[in-house]
């Protein structure tokens, strides 16, 4: 017989930090070894013990990734700003990562990979917001010049057919 665990329950304290929208429901959360990540239908949070809460749409998550050996969920974020390391203070419940990469993945409607004229790889994303607004994004490393003519050709025309595949002017 499996041992049940039970998931640990967002304090009062907690929940009135996050601000939710209407509409917005908490899927997801975790404890930290400084605080509490959740996942919203709408948002990534952090709420630290001290300081200034995070919250971030999952449009604006470019990559998140478990390190099974530390315990710590890595966030990159899509505007480069410096990635976010949630510390999870319970390193055998797998239930946040997988809700984090479930909600990520499903904001991608659709995205092509390709590598410009200077070799760069870049990815064009497709993305649904909250609302579900349809966005499009250009994802590469900061080396992109698409004041190129010709990298911003190739790149246009991504990000038309990335937006065609899906029945978008």
């Amino acid at each position: 017989m499996a041992l049940l665990r039970r998931r640990a329950s967002l304090p009062d304290d907690v929940r009135a930090r996050l601000e939710l929208e209407r509409g917005e429901r908490v899927l997801s959360s975790a404890p930290l070894q400084d605080g509490w990540a959740i996942a919203t239908t709408y948002h990534l949070h952090q709420v630290p013990a001290d300081g200034a809460t995070l919250r971030r749409p999952w449009v604006d998550v470019s990559t998140a990734r478990l390190d099974p050996e530390t315990a710590v969920l890595t966030v990159t974020w899509v505007d480069a700003a410096p990635p976010t390391d949630l510390r999870l203070a319970d390193d055998r419940s797998m239930e946040f990562p997988r809700v984090v990469r479930q909600c990520v993945d499903s904001s991608v409607v659709h995205s092509e990979r390709l590598t410009l004229p200077s070799g760069a790889v870049v990815r064009v994303a497709l993305r649904r917001a909250a609302g579900d607004a349809l966005l499009t994004q250009v994802l590469g490393t900061g080396d992109v010049d698409l004041s190129d003519p010709a990298t911003a050709a190739v790149v246009d025309a991504a990000e038309a057919r990335v937006r065609d595949a899906a029945g978008l002017a």
